[in-house]
Parts: C-alpha cells; sequence; structure tokens
C-alpha cells in the first residue's frame, strides 16, 4: 500500500489491524504489518507493507519484481493516486514493463477522492487502468457512510484599505493583461489553467517579447490573492464565531496561510485556554502527531491547520469544519468537507463554515445540494452575523416578549439565544428533536436556548404559512 503521509500510513496500519481482529477466526496466525517511512524502516518482506511514498520511490519496484519472480502475488494498493503522476513518483511504476512473464500475479486498484484530468489522467489510466467505480456524497448519505451536514456561507467585507489595495492590484493585472493579449493574441480564450501554465512558460523564456509582461501578471495575481487570503475580518469572524458554537463539539479551522493560523491561534487561546491546537508543517512531526492524539482524546476541541491536514488525517468525531479563505482547487475543497462528515456515534450531523469576501475573485463554495444538506447565506460585519429568515423570527419573538412586559434581564437572556442561534442551524430542526432538547437540557441557560429555538422555528413556519 502505497500513501502520500506519515499519518495516513498509521491510519491504513489501524484499519488492517482492526481487519485483522475481526478475522480472528478465520485467519490461523495474525500477519505482521511493515511500515516504510516516518521513521518505520521494516523489513519489506511481511505480507502487508505500507510504504510512504518518499520511501517508495527507490525500493517499491524492485521489491514487487522480486516477489514475483519468487512466484508470490502482488497486490498493490495506491491510495490517494493523483500524487503519483509527476515527477519521482512516478519511479514506483518502473516495474512495469517487466513484469510479462508473471502479469498473472500481479494485482492493483487506485484510489482518489478527485481523479485528475488531462494528461495526469491518462497517466492512471495506463499504470492502474482506468476508473472501474465511482462512490459520491449522494451515495455516502443514503448509506449513511457519512452524517448528514450543515452549509454556512458567510460574506464578509474588506477594511477600507484592504479594499483600495484589492481594487489597484485588479486595475494593473487588467492593464498588463491586454499588453500581454497585445503581444500574445492566442492567449485570449484560454481557460485560466491553461492561461497560467502558458504564462509561466513565457515568464521563463527571456527571449520572450511578452516575458516581463508574463512575469508581472503571475506576481499581481498573487498579490491579490494574498490581500484576500489575508483580509483581516477572516481572524475576527472565525474568533466570534467559535465564542458562539457549541462548546461540546470539536472543531477543525483550516487556513492557507501559517501566519494567519498562528494569528488566530493567539486570539483563541486567550478565549479558550489550553483547548486549542495548532497543526502545521512548521511546527515539526512530532507536535504535530502530540497534538492529533489531543484532539482525538478531547483534551483540545479546536484545531487550527493548515494545507497538511487537508488529507490522510481520520478524526470522525469532528463536527464542525471552518474554511478561512476560499481555493479553486475541488480536491482541496472535498479533502476538507471529508474531515469533518465522517460518521462517529458522537454526532447527528455536521457543519462546515465557509468564508468569502464580498465583490472579490475569490472563489465562493456553492457546493451542490444533496438530499440531507442544508445551505444557509450569512454576512458578517461590525462583530454580528446576520441570516435574513432567521433574524425576521428572532426580533418579532423579542417584539411579543417586550409587549408581555418582560423584564430587562428576561430580554437579555433573550438576546443572547438569539446571538447563538443566528451561527447554527438548531431552529431548523424537527420539533420533536427541539422538545427533546428542551428536556434533556443540563443548565437553565441551556434550556432557555432551545425554548428559543423552538420559539423561533413556530414563527418561521407561521410566515411560511402566509
Amino acid at each position: 500500500i502505497v500513501v502520500p503521509t506519515a499519518a495516513l500510513m498509521r491510519q491504513w496500519s489501524r484499519a488492517l489491524q482492526e481487519f485483522q481482529r475481526e478475522m480472528t477466526d478465520v485467519l490461523s496466525e495474525m500477519p505482521e504489518i511493515g511500515l516504510r517511512g516516518g521513521g518505520r524502516k521494516d523489513a519489506p518482506d511481511r505480507k502487508y507493507m505500507i510504504y510512504v511514498i518518499n520511501s517508495a520511490r527507490y525500493e517499491l519496484a524492485r521489491q514487487i519484481l522480486s516477489d514475483l519472480e519468487a512466484g508470490r502475488k502482488v497486490f498493490l494498493i495506491a491510495d490517494e493516486c493523483h500524487h503519483y503522476t509527476s515527477g519521482e513518483n512516478q519511479l514506483i511504476f518502473e516495474f512495469l514493463p517487466h513484469i510479462k512473464e508473471n502479469a498473472e500475479n500481479f494485482f492493483s486498484m487506485g484510489l482518489s477522492a478527485t481523479l485528475p484530468s488531462g494528461e495526469a489522467k491518462q497517466y492512471l489510466n495506463k499504470v492502474l487502468g482506468k476508473c472501474i467505480y465511482r462512490y459520491g456524497i449522494r451515495e455516502a448519505l443514503s448509506a449513511q457512510t457519512v452524517c448528514g451536514y450543515d452549509v454556512f456561507h458567510i460574506e464578509l467585507c474588506f477594511q477600507k484599505e484592504e479594499r483600495a489595495e484589492y481594487e489597484e492590484l485588479t486595475e494593473r493585472i487588467q492593464f498588463t493583461y491586454n499588453s500581454l493579449l497585445k503581444k500574445c493574441p492566442e492567449l485570449r480564450n484560454t481557460g485560466r489553467k491553461e492561461l497560467y501554465d502558458r504564462l509561466r512558460m513565457l515568464a521563463g523564456n527571456r527571449k520572450s517579447a511578452a516575458a516581463k509582461d508574463a512575469a508581472l501578471y503571475l506576481n499581481l495575481v498573487l498579490k491579490r490573492k494574498k490581500t484576500v487570503c489575508l483580509a483581516k475580518a477572516r481572524t475576527e469572524c472565525a474568533f466570534k464565531l467559535l465564542s458562539l458554537l457549541d462548546a461540546g463539539q470539536k472543531t477543525i479551522v483550516f487556513g492557507e496561510r501559517i501566519s494567519q493560523t498562528d494569528e488566530l491561534f493567539q486570539m483563541l487561546q486567550k478565549r479558550f485556554p489550553g483547548k486549542v491546537g495548532r497543526y502545521h508543517s512548521k511546527m515539526g512531526n512530532t507536535a504535530n502527531r502530540n497534538v492529533l492524539e489531543r484532539f482525538r482524546n478531547g483534551e483540545i476541541r479546536i484545531l487550527l491547520a493548515c494545507k497538511s491536514m487537508d488529507e490522510g488525517v481520520d478524526v470522525p468525531d469532528a463536527a464542525v469544519g471552518i474554511i478561512l479563505s476560499g481555493t479553486s482547487m475541488q480536491r482541496q475543497r472535498i479533502q476538507r468537507l471529508g474531515r469533518i462528515i465522517r460518521r462517529s456515534e458522537s454526532k447527528d450531523r455536521a457543519s462546515v463554515y465557509y468564508l468569502h469576501i464580498a465583490e472579490t475573485s475569490e472563489d465562493q463554495y456553492f457546493l451542490s445540494e444533496e438530499d440531507d444538506t442544508r445551505v444557509f447565506e450569512l454576512e458578517y460585519a461590525d462583530g454580528r452575523f446576520r441570516q435574513h429568515i432567521y433574524d425576521q423570527a428572532a426580533e418579532q419573538m423579542l417584539s411579543e416578549a417586550q409587549l408581555r412586559g418582560s423584564s430587562q434581564a428576561a430580554l437579555a437572556e433573550i438576546r443572547r439565544c438569539m446571538n447563538r442561534g443566528s451561527v447554527r442551524a438548531d431552529w431548523q430542526m424537527d420539533g420533536g428533536a427541539i422538545e427533546r432538547k428542551i428536556k434533556e437540557a443540563k443548565t437553565v441557560k441551556e434550556k432557555n436556548y432551545w425554548i428559543c429555538m423552538k420559539k423561533i422555528k413556530n414563527i418561521e413556519l407561521k410566515y411560511m404559512i402566509c
């Protein structure tokens, strides 16, 4: 089994051990599992061998040939196979031209959440075969492999100086693009990915008259992306959001930049001391393993992560995901969603929050709505979340309480509950489920919250009937 990371190697190892325990009545003995990578260098003579790609590049092809020549059957599983289509990673398939005499003893399978297209897809078809099975979110929801989930799109605004910088960069990008078209008119109708590929080639060609403009265009696009990604509103919104969400749920915050992740970590440490951890490449392997274990066992409940956690990390009881900034990569979107919607006995539904800056080039995460998925549109400004339908029902509930002559303390408690509910989907729950929550509430504040959600739901239903 070949995997891209040591974390995924350990996950496969745990899964194989569990499989072996379930098969104890069938297996005469428990075969050893060998690991190569992440500091492990077990002898490659075990029935099951799991390789991290860095170790597999120069060892695996030779080992597979040796096993086949010895008359053994070999089953190769290339997990996250989209990683093995370029560069030195292709070396793991070097054995293929040399197995004709033993081809009947070789079997292979590739696994990927998102298969690549173009040349990369053609290469995988060549070394692993064509796609034979697809399993999407709709099927997973139907089979209850994953839990139902709610999607929240939260629209943010630039600060004044950020907006000015963004618009200036956009003007310069357009001006540079027009200059490029005069020199290279064939760029006019190309897609974004193809355009960037061509511009990189032009920028590297010193003899090209368009080299300077191509390099400038790419640099300006990167600067604009950084301006959008590091907008101050993102950390402010995430901090406020985490202050309102259920303190009993495990949350993963996905960031794009380590500096942004560290800034949010410092803010949250003051608000939730000892309950927040960081997971990114600059933390080191040992620190990352330790913080992940603390997250799994519940010692910490908020985990801030960068791209190093997009795939290969299994924490099924994480119920909330907050994506600090957008990405155009479908693979990254799906991988992050997959971290949150894994089924677990400790959660009924999951919630995924996508933060995006209004009126920018940033991709918004308008995911296709599945049968069991609800999508909510929110705005965040001036320290408040706004959700149109919810706000109307909540304000009517508050007005009715004022007309009844409720005390200032009671009105303040209603506002607290309304504020918490503004970033959740609790008011959309089935009436019977809300009643159960009211009965099961362990504190007065918790009971008050669910009573408010019941009232807001009833008001919303009146609006729908009207």
